[in-house]
């Protein structure tokens, strides 16, 4: 699988965000190299599932989608006349 990448300014965010909920619900004040490496750990253990089920998502959606277009596809066609 392709790694996730993510912009230094994103990675920044992020772990500001850790810090700050480790702050706010646990009450522990953790730096920036513990946060980082919390982001990377989660990162590479949650991405492939969180992948995965976004492009479960999709394939639903746009089966969803054909069949519907199919429907509607059905519903323009023209009677014969009979002969």
């Amino acid at each position: 699988m392709i790694p996730i990448r993510i912009s230094r300014e994103e990675k920044v965010e992020i772990i500001d965000r850790i810090k700050t909920y480790f702050d706010e619900e646990r009450s522990e004040i953790i730096g920036d190299l513990a946060a980082e490496q919390l982001l990377d750990f989660i990162a590479g253990e949650m991405a492939p599932h969180i992948y995965n089920r976004a492009i479960f998502d999709a394939r639903q959606l746009i089966n969803d989608r054909f069949a519907q277009i199919e429907e509607d596809l059905y519903t323009l066609e023209r009677p014969k006349k009979a002969r």
